[in-house]
């Protein structure tokens, strides 16, 4: 498959370069994230390990109880079922190419964007509705 149009979910970007999720196989996109956006809620995925490597700028990233500030060339690994988060933890735009396996595919951004990108008040609960429909599981922030 050929890269796929970016999907703007928010202030976010996902730029799908491998779907997999038709075979069960292999995803990857790059997330670009600009600094002080909103980001998903801290989740896990019943069904999916994820890889995040990072190109440009930092990023903040959590993993159960490990949180570090990612620079280019390094990454994290959360496999599935682990809550995991991130952020843009610098003053500039922070670009990663993450992986999952097997891979939840570009629809499901879509989907979320349809929840996301709309004038009002933020639908929490569409929102874990979509979420859930792929496997994914919202959590409640830590205190």
């Amino acid at each position: 498959m050929t890269q796929s149009e970016p999907i703007k979910v928010g202030q976010l970007t996902i730029t799908y370069l491998i779907d997999g999720s038709g075979n069960g196989g292999l995803g990857v996109f790059e997330l670009t994230v600009p600094p002080a956006s909103n980001v998903p809620p801290p989740h896990s995925h019943s069904q999916n390990d994820e890889f995040i490597y990072v190109l440009e700028g930092v990023l903040r990233y959590t993993v159960d109880d490990v949180s570090r500030d990612l620079s280019p060339g390094e990454w994290m690994f959360s496999p599935k079922g682990s809550v995991h988060q991130f952020g843009n933890a610098g003053k500039g735009m922070t670009r990663a190419l993450v992986m999952l396996t097997p891979d939840i595919g570009a629809q499901y951004f879509r989907d979320v964007a349809a929840v996301v990108n709309v004038a009002g008040a933020p639908q929490r609960a569409r929102l874990a509705a979509v979420m859930s429909a792929y496997g994914l599981v919202p959590v409640a922030p830590r205190v």
